[in-house]
């Protein structure tokens, strides 16, 4: 097994790596690996999944009355992992770790069966609100901030447990990366703040940066800069994630925040079906990481969403 950070430094070219999102609970672990799969062909050195928090919902009882219900809509973190090394033993796999919905004991726990699993690597982050939440919530004893996270994680790597009744616990070796925005993130003031935040990441002990989908690469190398005259000097790769129809206009702002540029809106606009706005994500995708590899970036990170077949075409074609 190895940490990215090492992939990173000892990668004579760029490479792709993925993200895969889980399937719903209830399923099996065939619908993770219909979406796997495919990548393979590739042989990426590594693979994010990621992690959902549960959900609150509220059941209506017979006198009117609601009962409150904390559920959890997909397979644990630790059961996905599992899964895909039954699979792809040799496969490095990144799990996401969530501040969100848990405390920090809860978080711990998590963190040390991936140890035990002989996981190395994981992304750090904050998590969403809940649906309904305008901002985000800490859970009791939980994390206000991803830093923290990251620098609870530095400690298990020192062996130093927050369990009191751990004696003489191994020491974790997590390789620790974070996200960024080149967009800024939503809540930020203004994308200084933000930058100001992110290297509180760094300096907590990431020892990487994966960037929020983005569709404007003169945004990315904008950020790319202003981050390292902040004295960010971590690995920093982009990430990437075709648009797959005309509803993304829409909805990929709404859900993630990030500008669509005109010249794209257009096209994907007088598209005059499904599979030539398909099309369109694709091939704005395919020039994007040729730009970004021509800029000489380290990897590209391709948001899968479960579905792979668009991006297959489009790691094809650039690399």
């Amino acid at each position: 097994m190895s940490k990215v950070i090492d992939i990173l430094q000892r990668s004579g070219s760029p490479f792709a790596s993925f993200e895969l999102v889980p399937p719903l609970k209830g399923s099996d672990a065939s619908r993770l690996y219909d979406s796997l799969d495919p990548l393979m062909e590739f042989a990426p050195p590594f693979i994010n999944i990621t992690c959902h928090r549960d959900e609150v919902e509220y059941v209506p009882n017979a006198d009117g009355s609601f009962t409150k219900m904390t559920l959890a809509k997909r397979p644990s973190t630790v059961a996905i992992v599992a899964a895909i090394m039954r699979r792809y033993p040799q496969l490095d796999i990144v799990p996401h770790v969530i501040c969100g919905g848990a405390s920090r004991s809860r978080v711990e726990s998590e963190l040390l069966d991936l140890h035990f699993l002989g996981i190395e690597n994981v992304v750090a982050l904050r998590g969403d609100a809940l649906p309904g939440q305008r901002y985000f919530i800490p859970e009791t004893d939980g994390f206000c901030h991803s830093s923290e996270l990251v620098a609870m994680i530095r400690q298990l790597n020192k062996g130093q447990y927050l369990d009191p009744t751990v004696r003489q616990g191994l020491p974790t070796d997590f390789c620790i990366g974070v996200a960024a925005y080149p967009e800024k993130h939503f809540e930020a003031a203004n994308l200084d703040t933000d930058i100001h935040y992110l290297k509180q990441k760094v300096e907590a002990g990431a020892d990487y940066i994966i960037t929020q989908m983005f569709f404007d690469n003169e945004c990315f190398y904008r950020f790319v800069d202003r981050l390292r005259k902040a004295g960010i000097t971590v690995p920093i790769i982009p990430g990437l994630k075709p648009v797959s129809g005309q509803r993304q206009i829409e909805l990929l702002p709404r859900s993630f925040h990030i500008d669509i540029p005109q010249p794209l809106v257009s096209e994907l606009n007088a598209a005059k079906t499904a599979e030539a706005a398909y099309q369109i994500g694709i091939e704005w995708a395919i020039a994007q990481g040729r730009d970004l590899l021509a800029h000489g970036v380290p990897a590209i990170h391709f948001y899968t969403m479960a579905k792979t077949d668009n991006v297959c075409q489009i790691v094809k074609n650039i690399f």
